[in-house]
């Protein structure tokens, strides 16, 4: 079952609940859901839903993979599919995609996204994309496992890295509080 916008606008409140100075970061996808944008469609253009995992290890690091189409380092994490069930569970799936974790060794820290971020992604003209914001809702995670093998199709590599090495702020700030 695909993961609605009624999900979405549930963990988006539950989230502003206990993050209300975020919702002027956000207000675009609160738009975006009063116009029952289709947030699940990679194809909605106006912006659209993806799914992230910040996984950590026993000692506090952040597992980094290198974005192939994007050159740059990053949390593992994409789009959602037609049978995600939920946000949670969508980048639980993306994490085991892109490193083979397996989700059983993959223990998430709540139910509540760590962090929503809106970011711009640049144009790609050979999926026919053009720029377009992604509303990345981040999940933390825990495991002691390690890397298994990497979705070289999305991925070129992967390193753990300490937690305060986490780029943005306010999610480095909120990693490193739950890693206490």
């Amino acid at each position: 079952m695909a993961i609605t916008a009624d999900h979405i606008r549930k963990t988006l409140d539950d989230y502003l609940d206990v993050h209300p100075h975020d919702k002027g970061r956000l207000v675009t996808l609160l738009e975006l859901l009063d116009a029952s944008a289709d947030l699940a469609s990679r194809k909605e253009f106006r912006g659209h839903v993806t799914s992230g995992a910040v996984l950590a290890d026993p000692a506090g690091r952040v597992l980094h993979v290198k974005h192939l189409a994007l050159n740059c380092w990053l949390l593992p994490g994409g789009h959602l599919e037609a049978d995600d069930v939920n946000l949670l569970a969508a980048a639980q799936r993306e994490l085991s995609e892109e490193t083979g974790i397996p989700a059983a060794v993959v223990m998430p820290a709540g139910h509540r996204p760590v962090h929503i971020d809106a970011h711009h992604i640049p144009a790609n003209p050979t999926k026919g994309e053009p720029d377009h914001q992604h509303f990345d809702f981040r999940y933390l995670f825990h495991t002691s496992a390690d890397v298994v093998e990497l979705q070289t199709e999305e991925v070129t590599a992967a390193a753990w890295r300490h937690a305060n090495t986490i780029e943005n702020e306010t999610l480095r700030s909120r990693v490193l509080e739950a890693l206490r």
